[in-house]
């Protein structure tokens, strides 16, 4: 059984000084892009949470609702079901919308069956999900995918694949990699402990974010991302 009210993400307002910085960086832009470039009509956001991209979908929508497993810490759910078996008539939605939900779903083809189901044909999905990032929401956690994995799961299910948008790269997921191992260190050792304690009572992580954005910046390399931005086609 899932906890009710979940601490989700709730605003889009971020800074250097975010411990997830790099991870949410390039995540929020790509989302931001995706839903400018391709949202339309009704939408349905699948795994919706506290609704944290609801402001990005503008005028060209006409509907905005959210299922999700529990009540999110917001109330923000407007229907509360599974992802595999969502209340809905067929043919409903214009846009399906889930972004990092996909890998907490056990039967993964099956709720991209459900938003499959509910477009109408042409119809869109923008989906996200992780490719790197460390264990959440225990022990719901089932997977991670890489951009051939996603291209495999939508076309089984009927979609044609239109853009996949690598979020960050090799620098950017080096350096928010070492945040969650400095945040999950357990370790006794003197030296880590001072290290771990002055990166964080001084907020060197500020300047540790500047650094690994510049360096990701100029030097992009998406072979080890942290997440894909997928947009299909019914």
């Amino acid at each position: 059984m899932r906890s009710t009210n979940l601490p989700r993400l709730a605003s889009l307002h971020l800074t250097k000084s975010d411990l997830n910085y790099l991870h949410y960086i390039s995540l929020h832009r790509d989302v931001k892009r995706a839903i400018e470039t391709y949202a339309a009509g009704r939408v349905l956001d699948i795994g919706c949470g506290n609704k944290p991209y609801e402001q990005l979908f503008g005028k060209n929508v006409k509907e905005y609702i959210g299922c999700d497993i529990e009540q999110s810490s917001l109330q923000k759910v407007d229907i509360i079901c599974e992802g595999t078996a969502i209340p809905l008539d067929n043919a409903q939605f214009d846009t399906v919308f889930s972004t990092q939900t996909i890998e907490h779903i056990a039967d993964h083809q099956q709720v991209i069956r459900e938003a499959y189901r509910v477009l109408k044909p042409g119809g869109r999905i923008i989906l996200s999900a992780p490719f790197y990032w460390p264990l959440h929401e225990e022990p719901h956690d089932y997977f991670r995918f890489t951009k051939f994995g996603l291209t495999f799961i939508l076309e089984k299910a009927g979609f044609v694949v239109e853009e996949t948008l690598a979020n960050g790269g090799t620098w950017a997921m080096s350096g928010q990699s070492i945040i969650h191992t400095l945040m999950n260190s357990r370790s006794k050792n003197i030296l880590l402990r001072i290290g771990r304690f002055l990166f964080f009572k001084l907020k060197i992580y500020w300047l540790h974010n500047s650094i690994f954005a510049w360096l990701d910046k100029i030097d992009f390399n998406e072979s080890m991302t942290m997440n894909y931005v997928v947009i299909a086609k019914k």
